[in-house]
């Protein structure tokens, strides 16, 4: 399951369900976790508090930041410092840090095999993904295929794009979707 930021309310309901938690750290904080201390404040705060009844699983720091943003600049020092924050917390087996992209950083999709960022957007998404693969973590990405659908209705089913397709729709290679 998904937040998009720490409710006590929420937290409190969660505690002893098992479910797995994507939590995020609003776009509109991360300038603030550039800071070490402000950061290990927000996981004592927000994480530790909630540990082990609560099953966070990754941080998403940052939602959908684009490299022309003012926040660009700071979702790695931000991701850094929370990730120095849950080494320090003990929770580094626990808990991966990384951030939200959306597909609009990609410069190629089709076909997936040949996936990649647009030129705009590598030197803002490399350091980032270079972080990612020296802690083990995922890059999180908000897919919208049906949004892909109503642009490109002529190329792309809709049960494809609902994720309802009974059997392979795209085939890319030795790949199927």
């Amino acid at each position: 399951m998904r937040i998009y930021e720490p409710y006590q309310t929420t937290l409190d309901a969660l505690r002893g369900s098992n479910i797995e938690l994507i939590i995020g750290i609003l776009n509109s904080n991360l300038q603030a976790l550039t800071d070490a201390t402000a950061a290990t404040n927000w996981v004592q705060n927000n994480i530790t508090k909630y540990w082990p009844d609560v099953k966070f699983k990754y941080f998403a720091v940052g939602n959908e930041v684009h490299p022309d943003k003012a926040e660009a600049q700071v979702v790695l020092p931000a991701m850094q410092n929370i990730h120095k924050a849950i080494v320090a917390a003990n929770l580094l087996d626990q808990i991966k840090v990384s951030t939200a992209i959306d597909t609009t950083l990609l410069g190629n999709n089709y076909p997936p095999s040949a996936g990649s960022f647009s030129d705009s957007a590598s030197s803002y998404i490399i350091p980032i993904i270079n972080f990612l693969v020296s802690n083990g973590a995922p890059l999180l990405a908000n897919v919208y295929p049906y949004f892909a659908y109503t642009y490109k209705p002529q190329d792309i089913s809709l049960p494809y794009a609902l994720f309802t397709s009974p059997g392979v729709v795209v085939t890319d290679g030795c790949l199927q979707y």
